[in-house]
């Protein structure tokens, strides 16, 4: 598989570690990152800083958006983070992104990513919506899951063996 041509989500609920791996996945492959963050409206990130969990409606444009992103990259490739926390997330995702992209689900338990988060400077979403988040969850399949109980190194480190580096 050529990995440098691949468009890779990193997926994950808010505090799992998707900007950190990302950047270093897209750093071990060569690739460019792009945060999914970085490309919330305006509305979004007021609704969220508010304490307001979005919903589908507000979260459809910024996927469309993150999707037209993986079509611009598919030929070149590059690493996406965005929590992409329900099925029909990640099918407005990878519509039309060809190859099929790989999917890098990063797992915790509520507990641990509440305790990474209260640790977390500078992000918009408070951590009174993270128990939103788990509860919109759905955990992928055929994706690479890895625990985040370990250090990022060895997360990477675990990624970069499933894919065979």
């Amino acid at each position: 598989m050529d990995r440098q041509s691949r468009i890779f989500f990193i997926m994950g609920v808010s505090g799992s570690g998707k900007s950190t791996i990302g950047k270093s996945l897209a750093g071990a492959l060569s690739l460019p990152f792009f945060d999914g963050d970085d490309f919330h409206p305006e509305s979004n990130i007021t609704k969220m800083s508010g304490g307001i969990p979005l919903d589908d409606q507000d979260r459809k444009p910024w996927l469309e958006t993150l999707n037209e992103l993986g079509k611009r990259h598919s030929k070149t490739g590059a690493v996406i983070a965005c929590s992409a926390l329900k099925k029909n997330y990640r099918d407005i995702l990878e519509a039309g992104i060809t190859p099929r992209p790989i999917w890098v689900y990063l797992s915790g338990s509520l507990e641990t990513i509440q305790e990474r988060s209260q640790k977390r400077k500078g992000h918009f979403m408070p951590l009174s919506l993270l128990k939103s988040q788990f509860d919109t969850l759905e955990a992928p399949e055929g994706a690479i899951e890895v625990g985040i109980t370990q250090t990022a190194e060895e997360i990477l480190e675990e990624i970069l063996s499933n894919l065979g580096t």
